[in-house]
């Protein structure tokens, strides 16, 4: 039986891990830490748990995902997505366990035109994005047995998301401003934890860096869109340029993901996103029902 660690665990993905791997519990024993159980900044307290407890996997979902906010607070995104990553990276490679680390389309600068490979290069255009990328540099040189998976544009039922965001200000306000001119892949976090589940149960041994998003290209205006025409809620819509809603950090107008490698490894398929936008909101649907 596989023995994992999941960091991060009030978070939206690791909330979705143990929604899925629950249905592993015969052949997975799973471990969820909040950040205040195991402060992943601090490397002496990373270490201990290493020692403490004998892993096989550990899941790396902890981060400073506030993309503006690491615009003020850099030393804290660096010091969650760079030194964090860090820590686990060196304690996974004296302890020979598999590092699965989760990381971000803001690696990129959105200045090409056509989907992403994981060989593409890299220029963040802020501090969220550089730090992440730090990270991921990081776990490259120190820890030889490592996923890093890049995914983009994350929702779910849990946490704060676009979904949630989109859902609570649809039946607030009559008309919502969205912008069309950034361009991605929604991705349904269930479906990047059954991804993460498919790595441990068939001991996937192909290490590197991975793309995982659902398929097909939107842009935020497009998944607005969706997420209204699904959940019967009537907003007027209005197409507004990046420029129009400005925030503190730049974010990349086309970050698309290409996904052919980790369909060629692990053989699947990936749902659309418009697909499991429908599922995620039928299952938002019911919790809200049976909460009522």
């Amino acid at each position: 039986m596989s023995k994992i660690l999941v960091t991060g665990a009030t978070g939206q993905l690791a909330t979705c891990i143990k929604d899925v791997f629950s249905e592993c519990a015969d052949t997975l024993s799973v471990v969820y830490r909040t950040s205040s159980e195991l402060d992943i900044t601090d490397v002496a307290t990373v270490f201990q748990e290493f020692k403490t407890t004998t892993y096989d996997y550990c899941i790396n979902t902890a981060a400073y995902t506030h993309v503006d906010g690491a615009e003020t607070n850099q030393e804290t995104a660096r010091s969650v997505n760079s030194e964090g990553a860090k820590h686990l990276a060196a304690a996974c490679a004296k302890n020979n366990v598999v590092l699965i680390h989760i990381s971000t389309d803001f690696v990129f600068d959105g200045s090409q035109s056509v989907p992403y490979i994981e060989e593409d290069a890299t220029h963040a255009l802020g501090v969220y994005g550089a730090t992440k990328l730090e990270g991921e540099k990081t776990i490259r040189s120190l820890c030889p047995k490592h996923f890093i998976i890049r995914t983009s544009w994350l929702y779910s039922e849990y946490g704060s998301n676009f979904l949630k965001s989109m859902l609570e200000y649809g039946r607030e306000e009559e008309s919502l401003s969205i912008v069309f001119d950034q361009v991605g892949s929604p991705t349904y976090a269930r479906d990047l934890a059954q991804i993460l589940s498919l790595f441990v149960v068939r001991e996937i041994d192909d290490y590197g860096t991975y793309h995982f998003s659902n398929e097909g290209v939107a842009s935020w205006y497009d998944f607005a869109q969706a997420i209204f025409e699904i959940n019967n809620i009537s907003v007027r819509l209005l197409p507004i340029r990046s420029e129009a809603y400005p925030l503190p950090a730049q974010r990349p107008h086309f970050s698309v993901l290409d996904k052919s490698k980790i369909k060629k490894v692990l053989q699947i398929e990936i749902p659309h996103w418009r697909d499991s936008l429908l599922r995620a909101s039928e299952t938002l649907a019911l919790k809200s029902k049976k909460s009522t």
